[in-house]
């Protein structure tokens, strides 16, 4: 073999272990949102039933009061910073009012370091089309002008109705 040949065939593998790599990269990061996902809802679900009764005041929002099973969410941060710490991402309990989903549990910070609880879900932005079909999401979201790996899933009452969204993610 010529000295050309051998670094064409050097380049060929180099190439293609890369093109092997990158793919293996995003699914291990797929698999850690979804493995997050897995473990916010379960840790929710063993709470008790998801269902919104009443209303509660989140960063001066009248908003409706989601609970799982006799534990309200609105303010109450122990489930998302549990989820974070043991993932090491982020987690947010959305409830829906009208047609706008706000923040009332979150450990997703806003630029001044506080909690965004009362910012809502961006009305324009990817997830919420799988959300309004409810359907999970799981890709890229912009979070307050910050890049995320993420995942959104539906939130169901005992009548299989979208009452929320579970979330998690990590900064890019």
């Amino acid at each position: 073999m010529k000295i050309t040949q051998i670094k064409l065939a050097v380049l060929a593998l180099a190439c293609v272990a890369a093109l092997a790599l990158l793919p293996r990269s995003g699914l291990a990061q797929d698999e850690r949102v979804r493995s997050a996902m897995q473990l916010l809802e379960s840790m929710a679900t063993q709470l008790g039933p998801a269902k919104v009764e009443g209303t509660d005041t989140v960063a001066g929002k009248e908003v409706p009061a989601i609970y799982f099973g006799s534990t309200r969410m609105n303010n109450n941060f122990e489930l998302v910073d549990e989820v974070a710490k043991k993932t090491r991402g982020t987690a947010t309990i959305f409830v829906k009012q009208g047609n706008e989903y706000v923040r009332v549990a979150t450990n997703v910070k806003k630029d001044d370091g506080s909690r965004a609880i009362g910012t809502v879900l961006d009305p324009a932005g990817k997830a919420i089309e799988s959300i309004r079909k409810d359907e999970p999401f799981y890709g890229e979201a912009d979070i307050l002008g910050k890049p995320y790996i993420t995942g959104y899933k539906p939130i169901l009452d005992a009548s299989k109705k979208t009452i929320g969204i579970y979330y998690v993610g990590y900064l890019k």
